[in-house]
């Protein structure tokens, strides 16, 4: 079986709807996908309609998280397979999407005063019926020709964590996150935890915090985590008895990453879906 548990579609920063993303899945050669869009899970019925015969859909999303403490930093958190009418982590997930528009626009604002001629509309254009984010104003500065790529703009020079033009916005405590997806059902997995490209990584010590609160795995065969971060990460999470992923973080032509590029061991996968009680995978003939 090839497994992808981490996929964006066009609900939230990727390029591809939702419908799109599944036929793609399934013309990539996968047997598993997970829908795993930004804070929001507006994308998965669509998703289930156009499911091809022989693909499974993992129903999820990325949520926003806020590691505090000293210099305290943005982290992502998967969840899998929960219950998307769980009144708490839906009022959580609401929050997140509500403060995207304002961090947005303020994004443009200072990119404004750094000469960058983004505009508000030109973003809006871009993400669409989608959750706006940090992509998007990507984007547009690539069109601009102010970065090559997407990826150009995560960079403390721009839109990473305390860069130039970052604006804060709000985010769940990810020990908070841990309980709520729990309580809906869920299963959790830290996504790209030491991605050094993309800002401060999470440390060794807080991932144990995080297990010991909780955690259920962490992402590591990962497009951002080289081959010296993937063995360090894995003799981890074997010492703390998580699970361990893999996954594209597709999200269309928005980034190089090509669906299926890394994937979760077919074990894994069935150990998430064993935990899980909140929601299941929409069957396809192999699922």
């Amino acid at each position: 079986m090839r497994i992808d548990l981490h996929t964006h579609s066009t609900a939230s920063d990727g390029t591809d709807t939702p419908a799109e993303l599944v036929r793609n899945a399934a013309a990539a050669g996968l047997d598993v996908v997970a829908l795993t869009d930004h804070d929001g899970v507006g994308g998965h019925a669509e998703a289930m309609a156009a499911l091809p015969a022989g693909l499974t859909l993992v129903t999820g999303a990325e949520l926003s998280c806020r590691l505090n403490g000293p210099g305290g930093f943005s982290v992502h958190m998967l969840a899998y397979l929960f219950d998307p009418l769980e009144p708490e982590l839906a009022r959580e997930r609401e929050l997140v999407r509500d403060d995207r528009v304002p961090r947005a626009k303020a994004m443009v604002t200072k990119l404004n005063e750094l000469d960058v001629p983004v505009t508000w509309e030109r973003v809006a254009e871009i993400a669409g019926d989608g959750a706006v984010g940090r992509p998007h104003v990507a984007t547009a500065m690539v069109e601009l020709g102010v970065i090559d790529t997407v990826s150009d703009a995560f960079t403390p020079e721009w839109l990473a964590g305390h860069g130039r033009a970052w604006v804060e916005k709000h985010e769940l405590d990810p020990f908070d996150a841990i309980r709520l997806v729990k309580a809906a059902g869920g299963v959790t997995v830290l996504a790209h935890p030491l991605a050094l490209q993309r800002g401060n990584c999470v440390s060794e010590g807080a991932i144990a915090e995080l297990a010991s609160a909780g955690l259920d795995g962490v992402e590591v065969d990962h497009m951002d985590h080289d081959d010296t971060t993937r063995a360090r990460l894995r003799g981890l999470a074997a010492e703390l008895g998580l699970l361990t992923t893999g996954s594209s973080d597709y999200h269309g032509s928005r980034k190089t990453c090509r669906l299926g590029e890394f994937t979760t061991d077919p074990e894994i996968y069935g150990e998430i879906t064993r935990r899980a009680t909140g929601a299941f995978p929409v069957p396809g003939a192999g699922g």
